[in-house]
C-alpha cells in the first residue's frame, strides 16, 4: 500500500488522516491493516516508534462505523491495554485524531490518579476504552466495568507488560472476555512465554512482523565510554555540557538511580528532571509537557516509564546504565534519529558486569561498538575484564577472543590460572563493600572463594596450636 485511501477506510477517517499530515502508510501499518479490516486476530512484532498505534486504531474505528450501537451502561466495545500510564494516554489521544469526525466515545483508566472520575466516565458506557492491566481490574472488581460486550481487545507492548508483572491480570481480564472477539497483539519481541500468551488468546492469528529487534537505524552514532564507577556522574556531566544537545534522554537502571542522577546534574549545573513509576502521574505528565515544549532539555527515565515518551526531536540517548537485556538497547536507542533526523547514542560503561552486558549487546546487533576509555590508572593487580566475563558460552565467543585464549594458554595455563586467581582475590577482597552493594554475577563465585581461602589459613593454624603434645 502506498497511500493511506488504498485501504479502503472510512472518508471520515481518511479526512482526519489527511488533517493529521499522515500520507504514506508505514510497514506495519502496510500489514497490519488490511488483516485487521477483514476480522482476523494479528500478532505484531514491531518496536516503539513504528506507528503500531495507527496499525490497530484505523481498522478498530473503521469497524466501529460500519455497526454504530448504542453502548449499554458500564460497558464497552474496544478494550485496549498498554504497560504505563503514558503509553496509554497517547493511545487515547491517537484514537481521538483519527476518530474526530466520527464522534467516538472514549475513557482511560489508568492508576495514580482518583477512581472515581474514571467510574462516572464509564457510566453511559463507551465504545473505546484503554486502560493499564491493574486499574481496568481495579474497575471490575468494583462493578464499576463490564467485559462482557467486548468486540475487540488490543495488547500493546505485550512484553513489557509481563516484565511488570501483569501477566496474572491479563489472563483475568481475557477469561471475562467474550470468546468471540478480535484480537490485535503487539510486542516488541517474542520470547518463548510472550508466544505462549498469543497461542492461548489468538485464534488462526496473522502474523506480521518489521523492523528486527537486532538492527539499530543506520542514522544513529553509537559510541561506548568506559568510566569508573565513581566517575559516571561526573562524565555525564561533561557530555551533556559538550555535546551539540537539542533534548537529551538519559536511562538508569533503577527509580532511586533517576532521581540521584538528577541530583548530581543539579550541581554541576545542569537543569534536569525525571519520570519513573514512584512520580505521581501529574508530575509526569508536566515534565513530560515540559520536555516536548524544550523547556527541559534533559529527561532521566527508567525502561518502564519511558516506554510512554513520543517525543520528536531527541537528538541524545545516554545509557547512564547498560541495559541487561539486549533488546533493551535497541529500544532504547531507537528514541532518536526518528522522522529522518540524525541521533547519538551514547553509553557509560563500568566495570566488568557491564562489559559483558556490551558484548551480548553486540552480538544482537552485529556490530562492534567503538570505544573511549575514560577511566584512570589502573589499580595493581587490575585485570582487564575477558570473554570468560561474559555470559555467553565459549562457542559464542568471537573467533579473536578463543585466538587470544589459545595463545595466552600456551605459554603455560596453570600458571597462568593461579596467577588470575590470586589477583582475583586480592582485587575483590579490596573493592569486597562495592562488589556486594551490586551482587550478582561471577564475582560473587569468586568472592566466595577468595573467602574461603583466607579463613582457611587461621583456622588451620588455630587447630595446630591446640593439638595435644
Amino acid at each position: 500500500m502506498t497511500s493511506f485511501q488504498d485501504f479502503g477506510l472510512a472518508d471520515a477517517i481518511t479526512r482526519a488522516l489527511r488533517e493529521e499530515g499522515y500520507q504514506t502508510p508505514t510497514p506495519i501499518q502496510a500489514q497490519t491493516i488490511p488483516f485487521a479490516l477483514e476480522g482476523r486476530d494479528v500478532i505484531g512484532i514491531a518496536q516503539t516508534g513504528t506507528g503500531k498505534t495507527a496499525a490497530f486504531a484505523l481498522p478498530i474505528l473503521h469497524r466501529l462505523l460500519e455497526r454504530r450501537t448504542k453502548v449499554p451502561s458500564k460497558t464497552c466495545r474496544v478494550v485496549v491495554l498498554s504497560p504505563t500510564r503514558e503509553l496509554s494516554g497517547q493511545i487515547l489521544d491517537s484514537f481521538n485524531a483519527y476518530g474526530r469526525h466520527i464522534g467516538v466515545t472514549s475513557a482511560l483508566a489508568i492508576g495514580g490518579v482518583p477512581m472515581g472520575r474514571q467510574v462516572r466516565a464509564l457510566m453511559g458506557g463507551v465504545e473505546i476504552l484503554v486502560a493499564t492491566p491493574g486499574r481496568l481490574i481495579d474497575l471490575v472488581q468494583s462493578n464499576a466495568l463490564k467485559l462482557g460486550q467486548v468486540e475487540f481487545l488490543v495488547l500493546d507492548e505485550a512484553d513489557r507488560m509481563l516484565d511488570m508483572g501483569f501477566i496474572n491480570d491479563i489472563r483475568k481480564i481475557v477469561a471475562k472476555l467474550p470468546a468471540k472477539r478480535q484480537t490485535l497483539f503487539f510486542s516488541a519481541t517474542m520470547p518463548k512465554d510472550i508466544a505462549e500468551l498469543a497461542s492461548q488468546m489468538l485464534q488462526d492469528p496473522a502474523r506480521v512482523a518489521v523492523t528486527p529487534v537486532s538492527s539499530t537505524a543506520e542514522r544513529i552514532t553509537q559510541r561506548i565510554i568506559q568510566v569508573d564507577h565513581a566517575a559516571k556522574a561526573t562524565h555525564l556531566a561533561e557530555l551533556l555540557k559538550q555535546e551539540p544537545i537539542e533534548r537529551a534522554l538519559v536511562f538508569t537502571r533503577t527509580k532511586h538511580g533517576a532521581d540521584k542522577v538528577v541530583k548530581g546534574l543539579a550541581k554541576a549545573g545542569i537543569a534536569s528532571n525525571a519520570i519513573h513509576g514512584n512520580k505521581s502521574q501529574n508530575h509526569r505528565e508536566r515534565v513530560l509537557a515540559a520536555f516536548r515544549s524544550g523547556e527541559i532539555r534533559t529527561l532521566i527515565a527508567t525502561d518502564i516509564a519511558a516506554r510512554g515518551i513520543d517525543v520528536d526531536g531527541i537528538s541524545h540517548v545516554v545509557n547512564f546504565d547498560l541495559p541487561n537485556v539486549p533488546e533493551t538497547y535497541v529500544h532504547r536507542i531507537g528514541r532518536t534519529a526518528r522522522a529522518g533526523a540524525e541521533g547519538t547514542a551514547i553509553s557509560l560503561i563500568a566495570g566488568a558486569e557491564e562489559m559483558g552486558y556490551l558484548r551480548n549487546i553486540e552480538r544482537l546487533i552485529r556490530i562492534a561498538l567503538p570505544r573511549e576509555d575514560r577511566r584512570t590508572a589502573r589499580e595493581p593487580g587490575h585485570r582487564e575484564p575477558s570473554h570468560r566475563d561474559t555470559v555467553a558460552t565459549p562457542h559464542h565467543r568471537p573467533h579473536a577472543a578463543r585466538g587470544n585464549e589459545s595463545v595466552q594458554a600456551s605459554k603455560g595455563p596453570r600458571r597462568r590460572r593461579r596467577s588470575g586467581a590470586n589477583n582475583n582475590a586480592q582485587q575483590i577482597n579490596r573493592q569486597e563493600p562495592r562488589r556486594a552493594s551490586h551482587g550478582g554475577g561471577k564475582s560473587e563465585g569468586i568472592q566466595g572463594v577468595a573467602v574461603l581461602h583466607r579463613e582457611s589459613r587461621p583456622n588451620n593454624h588455630r587447630n595446630r596450636r591446640q593439638q595435644p603434645r
